[in-house]
């Protein structure tokens, strides 16, 4: 189904469940992806990070 079939069939609806319609994508726009729930991240992960930049410079 296209997006201009979406649309031909929200404007069939009552404005009440246009009204529905809207909160359910917006729930679904705004909800926390699969993988973002699961993957957690370890500051670790940030070592050696740039050092590029500091290569060849003398602390």
């Amino acid at each position: 189904m296209t997006l201009q079939e979406l649309l031909q069939e929200a404007r069939a609806l009552s404005v009440e469940e246009r009204k529905q319609l809207i909160k359910l994508l917006v729930d679904i726009v705004t909800e926390p992806s699969q993988e973002t729930r699961t993957q957690k991240r370890s500051l670790k992960e940030l070592r050696g990070l740039g050092k590029d930049i500091w290569a060849g410079i003398d602390a």
